[in-house]
């Protein structure tokens, strides 16, 4: 037996080589699958419903794919549509395909799966104990179902029974990655070990050549190994790149959880096959005592007003440890000044990043001993309203920009701002709220699917 699964790119909107897809097509694939979202880019995609990559790009890719699932005449799976993958984002990918459908003369059946989850379903199911936290999980009450948007993160199982349905083309709601690329082979027979190892392995598209790229990959399933090869001839794998994608996004390089099982890498070897093509075998499948589906979720904190700036003087960026917290303080007495009862200090939020100090480690920095030759500083201030956080903001930046330095006497100007106003408007902006798995009776009862001929 030999499954062959194209990849064409890491992520719908990306983009890949046309003449990459079109090596990929003369492969004959038996499904062309392709992810189109995560969480990676935090929690605002999933918060506001919009796209992070551009309508153009999406089509571009999404255009592409469509005419050469009309080639092959095999399936075509998009998930985590619009980024994340809510159902408002399904929507709009399916306008899209629609658009696309008219002016290319294209007619296919079209399954729409959506992932959001009512409100209502996961306070029954959160009462009945069939909700478990994640490590680490945040406090998840009804109050937080009523606050945040929530989808579920789908395994294969909807997406086969739409195959079963007669789709040609499916446009998921969130899904896990590899669930697209395992759906086919596990439905002819593929050793599921093999299959979800390859599946992960594929998941980014061209991420795990020796060179990364925005391109794509065919996986070959077969009955005691897959092998894994770029569809640019001038690209490549080798084993030690394919084996480093298990670390990718995983807590454990060996086993990888999905809603149905776990896939066991430990006893996997990796061969080369050629100087750009890597076989890999011994790769195992757990099947799942207890089916689980994961739930992400995004809550609106606020809004939000940045200000960006520079020290040069180590004098300054030195003290600002002790400084700070001092201003902090400052702060909080003017706000009560102006606005009194109307802004506790728990409705707004004022915060210091200082790049070049353990901005990006924070208390895990290592080296703490290095004087950078300058640094940089991200103010934000998150409150309640945008105009709030503006006016919070001006008083901020100014009092920021003037701060008494130990060693220095009188007035001085301790932080350059490259922007004039330096407050900048982000607008709403939303954590992850959510971090648990929910335990449905039935794989299917977590989601909607509607087939469409187009």
């Amino acid at each position: 037996m030999e499954v062959r699964v194209l990849a064409p790119s890491g992520v719908i909107g990306a983009g890949f080589k046309a003449s990459s897809l079109e090596r990929g097509v003369a492969l004959k694939p038996h499904v062309i699958a392709c992810d189109a979202g995560s969480t990676d880019s935090g929690p605002a995609a999933l918060g506001s419903g919009q796209a992070k990559l551009s309508r153009d790009a999406c089509k571009r890719d999404l255009r592409l794919l469509m005419l050469a699932r009309e080639s092959l005449n095999v399936p075509l799976i998009i998930g985590s549509c619009g980024t994340s993958g809510r159902d408002s984002a399904v929507d709009w990918m399916a306008e899209i395909a629609r658009e696309i459908a008219s002016e290319e003369g294209l007619q296919f059946n079209l399954a729409l799966i959506y992932a959001d989850q009512s409100s209502d379903y996961l306070k029954q199911r959160l009462r009945a104990g069939r909700i478990q936290p994640l490590k680490p999980a945040p406090v998840f009450d009804e109050q937080v179902i009523d606050s945040s948007h929530i989808v579920g993160m789908m395994g294969t199982e909807p997406l086969s029974a739409a195959l079963d349905a007669g789709a040609n083309i499916i446009l998921a709601g969130r899904a896990s990655d590899s669930a697209l690329y395992a759906v086919v082979p596990e439905r002819m027979g593929a050793d599921r070990g093999l299959t979800w190892h390859a599946a992960k392995t594929i998941e980014c598209g061209a991420a795990c050549c020796v060179t990364p790229a925005a391109d794509g990959l065919m996986a070959y399933i077969r009955d005691d190994h897959f092998e894994i090869e770029p569809l640019d001839l001038e690209a490549r794998v080798t084993p030690l790149s394919i084996a480093a994608h298990t670390l990718y996004e995983n807590a454990n390089p060996f086993l990888l959880t999905e809603p149905s099982g776990v896939v066991d890498t430990e006893h996997a070897v990796y061969t080369a096959t050629s100087e750009r093509s890597v076989k890999v075998s011994g790769s195992a499948f757990h099947p799942a005592e207890v089916y689980t589906i994961k739930l992400e979720g995004s809550q609106l904190v606020g809004y939000q007003t940045a200000v960006i700036g520079g020290i040069r003087d180590p004098k300054i960026f030195m003290a600002l440890e002790a400084l700070l917290p001092k201003a902090q303080l400052y702060f909080q007495a003017r706000i009560a000044e102006l606005y009194g009862d109307r802004l506790q200090p728990g409705d707004y939020d004022i915060n210091f990043r200082i790049y070049g100090r353990g901005a990006v480690m924070g208390p895990l920095e290592v080296d703490t001993t290095t004087t950078p030759t300058e640094v940089g500083v991200l103010i934000t201030v998150t409150a309640p309203s945008q105009e709030l956080a503006t006016k919070i903001a001006k008083f901020v930046s100014h009092v920021s920009a003037h701060l008494p330095v130990p060693g220095y006497e009188g007035l001085i100007s301790t932080i350059a701002y490259p922007f004039s106003p330096p407050e900048l408007e982000r607008g709403p902006t939303y954590r992850f709220s959510v971090n648990h798995v929910l335990l449905p009776d039935d794989a299917l009862e977590m989601f909607r699917t509607q087939l469409i001929e187009v």
